[in-house]
């Protein structure tokens, strides 16, 4: 099993670099760029597709031919307010030039369904807010099964206030038995406010054959290849992620670790 855990290469440039091959996977890539004003960033996509994330500042962006402008809005990205977000189709080049700070996501899996360069956010991207109590989180799906706008890519943003869980309870999606289960394997980009802060990430199989828990820091990506993964918030530390699926279906079906389902159950009926 390759390292879940995977912490940034410095602090600019191109800091994350995960690809099929690195992560010993079939399908998700994740790239994260910090750039200073006026540096860019250019790539190919070749067979997959990409989604890029505005995470962080603003940027211009040209994709697939088509001149997208100048993208990105929030400072931090715990402002929390929907991210521009554009889909570069296969067989397409993308560049992104800084326009001040800026922190690029780059998100791709295999391509092939004849999608057009398009902007997907932040219009057509509404928050949603999920679980009670201390599982409370608040969710923009960029691009989930819900908007036809690629193969295979499935990206979504969460937003975990300080003291809560996310990705909980624990669940997995890892068997290609649709439409009970979809196998997707995810990658987690994880932020913490204030960042010197930290969070917990546990990455397990009901049988035991893996069982990882990580301590991740701002910045820090995890990888889930199979099993379940529930992430933590300590007090005083706001959590936020930005996660890439995908899998030989793009749709989103996963099943509860049966020992912990019974908290969906008690809060699907409050």
């Amino acid at each position: 099993m390759r390292d879940l855990h995977v912490r940034p290469a410095g602090g600019s440039g191109k800091v994350h670099d995960v690809t099929p091959e690195s992560a010993g996977w079939g399908y998700v890539g994740f790239g994260l760029y910090r750039l200073a004003p006026g540096e860019q960033a250019v790539e190919s996509t070749g067979a997959r597709e990409a989604i890029l994330v505005i995470v962080e500042g603003q940027a211009r962006i040209d994709a697939g031919g088509v001149d997208f402008g100048a993208l990105g809005e929030r400072a931090s990205v715990f402002e929390a307010t929907p991210p521009h977000a554009v889909y570069v189709p296969e067989g397409a080049q993308w560049t992104a030039r800084a326009l001040g700070d800026c922190t690029l996501a780059v998100c791709t899996a295999p391509g092939g369904g004849g999608y057009a360069p398009r902007r997907l956010g932040p219009e057509g991207i509404a928050p949603v807010t999920r679980g009670t109590g201390a599982n409370t989180r608040h969710i923009h799906n960029i691009a989930m099964e819900d908007r036809d706008v690629a193969t295979s890519l499935l990206v979504t943003e969460v937003f975990t206030p300080a003291g809560n869980w996310s990705s909980y309870p624990p669940h997995r999606h890892d068997e290609d038995a649709f439409p009970d289960i979809t196998l997707l394997e995810e990658s987690y980009y994880h932020r913490l406010d204030p960042p010197q802060g930290f969070g917990f990430q546990r990455v397990y199989t009901e049988d035991g054959s893996l069982d990882e828990t990580m301590t991740v820091a701002d910045g820090d990506v995890v990888l889930v290849p199979r099993g379940h993964h529930p992430c933590g918030a300590p007090h005083g530390y706001a959590m936020y992620y930005l996660n890439v699926m995908a899998g030989p279906l793009r749709k989103w079906r996963f099943r509860n670790d049966p020992a912990h389902d019974w908290i969906a159950r008690r809060d699907a009926g409050q």
